[in-house]
């Protein structure tokens, strides 16, 4: 499925909503880990509450561009872009620790921790991330919200496919044929062209073909999933040592209502458990504000809530 196919690289309509929340520009920066640039992006002052925003496999910090100027005004949110994509530097190796740190090293470098622990929120890729956070630094953040991770239950399991040998990425004479053929991954429609749209523009980077002739390529490093040393996310999320929630797209294909009732039975009793309706593995793309509304409300109602109740628990 390329849903902007039938645009032909022209901005499809957006709603106001949407370019009021892309005009908030975030700060762009750099920092280095471990030998590596890893792109930053913040909004909102230093020394509010922080928030921390972790993308998806293949994807990137702008993936929350149009999300993260609603907790603006409250929070200092941070979004950085994982080594191998984005404008991040690519690595020979990639270890899934290693996300965990990056992770954590920007949101101290841009402020998410200087009011405190943040809460990180993760999705995909990015939820198992959130995971790692838990189970490695789980007393510096108040809470992980893992957005429709790849967990699955024992009857749903799918071994990862062997590694491919990479292809280069490849090259298009222009912006526009790159845009155009821009999909989702897993595949699935997008009700929401002009979101897609964005995120396909900040995907790319200029490049040169195997010919030299200048063009446009996807950002992600081809080689990716044959150098990243694969996990086994179950005994993560059973060693998380802070408050854990999920969110789940109702349709999703990936990550179905077994698959959570599997990850729940890992965590404490009570932990929240939001089911996005009409969305689907893509949760913020497919229903943006109910996803916005739904973040908002644990932020209001929960990690603090749990963190209270294991205090009570562990005097008893």
């Amino acid at each position: 499925m390329a849903p902007l196919a039938a645009y032909h690289g022209v901005k499809p309509p957006a709603p106001a909503w949407f370019e009021r929340a892309l005009a908030q520009e975030p700060e762009r920066t750099f920092i280095e880990v471990e030998g590596a640039k890893v792109e930053v992006l913040a909004w909102g002052r230093r020394g509010k509450p922080g928030l921390l925003f972790l993308h998806g496999g293949a994807a990137h910090a702008d993936w929350w561009s149009f999300i993260a100027p609603f907790f603006a005004a409250d929070l200092r949110v941070v979004a950085p872009t994982f080594t191998g994509m984005g404008r991040s530097d690519w690595r020979s190796a990639y270890v899934f620790e290693q996300f965990v740190r990056e992770a954590r090293a920007a949101g101290r470098a841009a402020g998410a921790f200087d009011a405190g622990p943040p809460v990180v929120v993760g999705h995909s890729f990015g939820g198992r991330v959130t995971m790692g956070f838990s189970r490695d630094f789980g007393g510096e953040i108040r809470g992980g919200v893992m957005v429709d991770p790849p967990f699955f239950a024992p009857q749903n399991f799918r071994p990862p496919a062997p590694p491919q040998p990479s292809r280069m990425a490849r090259v298009k004479p222009t912006l526009a044929e790159v845009v155009a053929r821009f999909r989702l991954m897993p595949p699935q429609p997008c009700e929401h062209p002009f979101i897609l749209d964005a995120i396909a523009r900040r995907s790319v980077r200029e490049a040169v073909d195997e010919h030299g002739a200048p063009g446009w390529s996807l950002c992600f490093d081809p080689h990716f999933w044959e150098r990243f040393e694969r996990i086994d996310p179950v005994p993560i999320v059973a060693a998380a040592h802070a408050p854990m929630a999920l969110i789940r797209g109702a349709n999703s294909k990936l990550f179905k209502a077994d698959d959570a009732d599997y990850l729940l039975s890992f965590l404490p009793p009570g932990a929240p458990h939001v089911v996005i309706p009409e969305a689907e593995h893509h949760v913020m793309i497919d229903q943006p504000l109910a996803f916005v509304a739904a973040i908002r409300t644990l932020l209001e109602t929960w990690p603090d809530a749990a963190l209270r109740a294991e205090g009570g628990a562990a005097r008893r």
